[in-house]
């Protein structure tokens, strides 16, 4: 296992050094430097592209939410944010936070914090390495899923219709919804647009099961799915649902 490379971001010198002194205890990790303000930091993710950004959230200057919220580092390393105060939580994770510990830091949190955003990591590898095979090579006829007891093969042919969650997508069936993390371009590549049709940014639905059309007025539509569902089409993909449902 390669070592999950951290940028550890504090404008106080004695947590930065007491951070230090933490990760030297979990395993597969290497601190590759330190920040001590917003802008040094902007500056250190660019230089070294770590994988994992520790950053404190009150700092002179610039706050760790807005270094988060202005990062276009590619690939995006995972945050974890370090703060005295509570009331920052909300907005840490718009900013798609791994963690958000509170000071003083315990040990058994932050490896806790680090295995969650090592797993983000490599999840996230796999869907963007998903996205860039080409298409006849990842066509499958299921998804693995993580299920609680474990992992389970869901036959795509069991999907009905799909929405977008944050970093995950809501994969619905006739008698449950199961939760995966995968971009919507990768199951793009992944469904057969006959059988699962796009028709919004975060949507996919089977045209096989729209029982009706709603007109919205406009020019909008939102289609009706056999399990009660109302799904919004997008605008820009209303002429292909009419088209594919026989109705333009």
């Amino acid at each position: 296992m390669s070592a999950l490379h951290v940028l550890l971001v504090d404008d106080e010198p004695l947590a930065l050094r007491r951070l230090e002194t933490l990760f030297g205890d979990i395993d597969d990790v290497e601190v590759v430097g330190t920040a001590s303000t917003g802008e040094e930091a902007e500056d250190r993710i660019a230089a070294l592209k770590p994988d994992l950004v520790m950053l404190d959230i009150s700092m002179p200057q610039k706050s760790g939410i807005r270094v988060a919220a202005d990062l276009v580092a590619d690939p995006r390393p995972e945050i974890i944010f370090v703060t005295a105060f509570e009331q920052y939580a909300p907005d840490a994770f718009e900013v798609e936070a791994a963690d958000y510990l509170l000071k003083p830091v315990r040990f058994d949190r932050l490896r806790q914090a680090v295995e969650r955003a090592r797993r983000r990591r490599k999840m996230r590898d796999a869907a963007d390495r998903l996205a860039s095979a080409p298409p006849a090579e990842i066509r499958e006829e299921a998804i693995w899923v993580q299920v609680a007891s474990g992992n389970l093969r869901l036959p795509i042919a069991q999907i009905e219709w799909v929405e977008a969650a944050r970093d995950y997508v809501l994969l619905h069936t006739a008698t449950r919804s199961y939760i995966h993390r995968i971009s919507m371009t990768a199951l793009e590549q992944l469904f057969d647009p006959q059988l699962l049709m796009r028709v919004h940014r975060s949507t996919f639905i089977r045209p096989a099961l729209v029982k009706a059309v709603q007109r919205l007025g406009k020019g909008l539509i939102a289609l009706e799915m056999e399990d009660g569902a109302v799904v919004q089409v997008g605008p820009s993909y209303v002429r292909a649902v009419l088209d594919r449902l026989g109705l333009s």
